[in-house]
């Protein structure tokens, strides 16, 4: 009897499982797409009711019939006669339960029935309405057709489709693409609830963190390079600290917003090869993995939310991509103000995110080691003027590449921190250096090859020191009078340099860290000076990159050396340049390294604080997701579209414009404008050379404000003829014809690029001391 009983409750509990079951797994409205589906389910349900309630009947029936059975049997029993009715009352009370419950779900059932029937006739009708949808005509939709006729063809080719609901019907694609994608106009017979947006949650606001732990854990474990990441984090933590300390102070409690910002380090990823993390341990290239550390330990000590992944499933989860092969938009709103990668992981966002890569890339910053000039960023232009290669023709803002070195000012400089030594660490270098030891900047065997007569020359002066990689064997390219250490951890590598006077490079490897972290710990450098400069224009390893480095007689940021940077805004004492080629000259400046005395020397754009600056400013200021529109080219202008007046004024001395203070401040603008200087270059060289010659720097986003005629007038240069066009050098004026030129598209505004026909109009600004990225009221 208990047996029965408990196999009739747990049937009675397994069928009200299976019909929530049933109704939770087809409610309506769960998809747009599956109706018939829906009216399918609904009948299902339906079937499970009129089951549920015939097998409570026939359950109530066969406890009747077992308790008259028992009733008879006890009666015979004389003395227990009396415990029948103590022992059945249970039973009864949960027989009357069963029968209420049945007739409970028999009313339900027909209840059920009688919606589900009203259900079928309206499925039908709708179902109606899908076969006889038709591709609107509308205007404002003008792709819509392309799309509704491409879907027909290719729906099948990605099952991101299905995940969607598209079914092959003329109402899926429709629906789909009005309402998932944006090409077509919404179909007025959808069901659609307008949501009230309701206003904004004040955002939390970015607290400067004194703890590194939880960043740490943020950055995982699994890769050799990620173990070198952490290891450089923990040995710089008190340093970022102080800094952040000292930059509180600077901001004196101003408002900051937490960003929510998701670093994607691509060049990690298996997908991409990831040829670092093997490397690491035998004399790999770390500067990369050095910037990313240093990125990572600014964006956390700043106070923003991060995500750190370096797997390609791991993006794909923190997007909200949908299955399928990446050609359908993400499954809810991108949930990230920035996302900082690499070329390596743009192109993954681009493969897996459809559409909503367009609509979000603004929210991208590339981490792009040597720069991506506009002239190769720009796809169209790029392809008609022979500037494609295989990394640019993105069509981001110049400015969302952040480089290693301030090299391009189209770009923005994100740089890295190199070790600061307290006074007491100072004085203990300049008491134990060797004047005559010094280091060869070169891990690899390979940079030593074909290097003998530097290094004999070398050798009669200096005790020299190698770091190259080896396992069983000395490298043959080292020769036997070089005392290899092998490859030396970061703080045995910094103890080697605190000894050493001389760390010289032999040409390779371009703009690293190590050259900086020498000067810091008191060596002088001394590099090979390139003649003509390398370029990708005559260079194989710069050929194919998206920057052309372009010479121009006695520009800045070519590279002319091994470490442009380090020449150019270091120089002597500290940094010594010469050709290699001239062997007098070369064994000359040894001579002259070894009686000279320098100091430890670190500039302060590549201090923590330094960095922090520059990547606080960025995340306040710099927005790509609005974008200021250019004044009307001249064949599209109306009386009512006439752009107004210049905003700038002749200098004092008249050889130059300014914003004029008569114009206010331009609202939003940034850097802020009072800082612009309008220059005219002459025919050999850029903008950036131009500024620099002044004690400027080119500053791109200027652009805009004198993209204008009245600009020519102000600066009193004659236009017989004033042309807007697609050109990376505009607005400039060919003097020899008296032609003016204006710039048409604004992704093509370049501090790069000469021609010797063309005076160029240079935006020009002021900068902090020792921080080139910023304006003196930048922060």
């Amino acid at each position: 009897r208990i047996f029965v009983l408990g196999i009739g409750f747990f049937t009675l509990c397994f069928l009200m499982t299976s019909l929530g079951g049933q109704f939770s797994a087809k409610r309506l409205g769960d998809s747009p797409f599956t109706i018939r589906t829906e009216v399918m389910g609904a009948l299902e349900s339906r079937g499970v009711l009129r089951r549920m309630s015939d097998m409570l009947e026939m359950l109530m029936k066969r406890m009747d019939i077992l308790a008259r059975l028992e009733n008879s049997t006890d009666f015979h029993r004389g003395d227990e006669a009396r415990f029948p009715l103590d022992r059945f009352q249970p039973a009864a009370g949960l027989m009357e339960r069963i029968q209420a419950i049945a007739q409970n779900v028999s009313d339900i059932a027909i209840k059920v029935d009688q919606i589900l029937r009203n259900s079928l006739l309206n499925g039908k009708a709708m179902e109606g309405r899908r076969d006889q949808c038709e591709v609107p005509r509308d205007p404002k939709y003008p792709d819509c057709a392309g799309k509704v006729e491409w879907m027909r063809a290719r729906w099948t080719s990605d099952p991101c489709y299905a995940f969607f609901g598209v079914d092959g019907t003329e109402c899926s694609f429709l629906i789909y693409l009005s309402e998932v994608e944006w090409f077509c106009p919404p179909l007025p017979w959808r069901n659609r609830t307008v949501a009230v947006p309701s206003p904004p949650l004040p955002r939390a606001q970015a607290a400067f963190r004194r703890d590194l732990a939880r960043l740490l854990e943020l950055i995982g474990t699994g890769k050799e390079s990620l173990s070198f990441m952490k290891k450089r984090i923990r040995h710089l933590a008190q340093q970022w600290l102080r800094a952040a300390r000292r930059l509180e102070q600077k901001l004196a409690g101003r408002q900051r917003d937490q960003k929510h910002i998701l670093i994607h380090i691509g060049f990690l990823t298996e997908e991409s090869g990831d040829v670092f993390s093997p490397r690491v341990l035998k004399g790999g290239p770390l500067g990369e993995m050095v910037q990313w550390a240093d990125i990572l330990a600014a964006l956390f000590v700043l106070g923003h939310s991060l995500k750190v992944t370096v797997s390609l499933k791991e993006l794909q989860s923190h997007l909200g991509v949908p299955p399928g092969r990446g050609n359908c938009p993400l499954t809810s709103p991108l949930p990230f103000d920035l996302i900082y990668t690499d070329y390596h992981g743009l192109q993954q966002m681009k493969q897996h995110m459809g559409l909503s890569f367009k609509k979000y890339r603004c929210r991208v910053r590339v981490i792009d080691t040597f720069g991506t000039e506009p002239a190769y960023n720009h796809e169209e232009y790029a392809t008609l003027r022979g500037y494609r290669t295989n990394w640019g023709y993105w069509n981001l803002q110049p400015a969302q590449f952040m480089t290693m070195f301030p090299h391009t000012p189209d770009n923005s400089f994100m740089g890295f921190v190199s070790e600061e030594l307290n006074q007491t660490e100072r004085q203990l270098i300049k008491a134990n250096k060797v004047s005559s030891m010094a280091v060869v900047y070169g891990k690899e065997a390979s940079i030593w090859k074909g290097k003998e007569k530097f290094l004999a020359i070398l050798n009669k002066y200096m005790e020299i020191h190698g770091t190259v990689y080896y396992e069983t064997q000395r490298p043959p390219e080292v020769p036997a009078f070089v005392k290899n250490h092998g490859l030396l951890p970061q703080h045995e590598f910094q103890q080697l340099l605190r000894k050493a006077k001389l760390f010289i490079g032999f040409g390779f490897p371009y703009e690293g860290p190590a050259p900086l972290e020498a000067i810091a710990n008191g060596c002088v450098f001394l590099q090979a000076r390139f003649n003509p400069p390398h370029s990708s224009l005559n260079h194989e390893f710069f050929r194919g990159k998206p920057t052309s480095r372009e010479a121009t007689g006695t520009a800045v940021f070519q590279v002319s050396s091994q470490h442009p940077y380090a020449e150019d805004f270091i120089g002597k004492p500290h940094v010594w340049t010469v050709d290699y080629n001239n062997s007098e000259e070369f064994e000359a400046a040894i001579k002259t390294i070894m009686r000279t005395q320098v100091d430890p020397y670190l500039p302060y754009e590549y201090t923590c604080e330094g960095m922090l600056e520059r990547i606080h400013a960025y995340i306040q200021h710099q927005d790509f997701c609005t974008t200021s529109s250019l004044p009307p080219s001249p064949k599209t202008k109306t009386p009512a579209m006439q752009s107004p007046p210049s905003p700038l004024a002749l200098s004092p001395n008249a050889t130059h414009l300014v914003w004029s203070p008569s114009a206010g401040l331009a609202p939003q603008a940034w850097p802020p404008v009072a800082s612009l200087q309008v220059w005219v270059s002459e025919p050999q060289h850029t903008c950036t050379e131009t500024c620099w010659r002044h004690g400027l720097v080119c500053e791109p986003t200027f652009f805009r404000f004198l993209n204008k005629e009245e600009v020519f007038l102000q600066l009193s240069i004659a236009c017989d003829s004033t042309e807007y066009e697609m050109n990376h050098l505009y607005p400039a004026v060919a003097e020899n014809v008296h032609e003016c030129y204006l710039q048409k598209e604004p992704l093509l505004f370049s501090c790069a690029g000469y021609n010797t026909k063309y005076r160029r109009l240079c935006p020009c600004r002021d900068f902090r001391q020792g921080q080139v990225a910023l304006c003196r009221d930048c922060l």
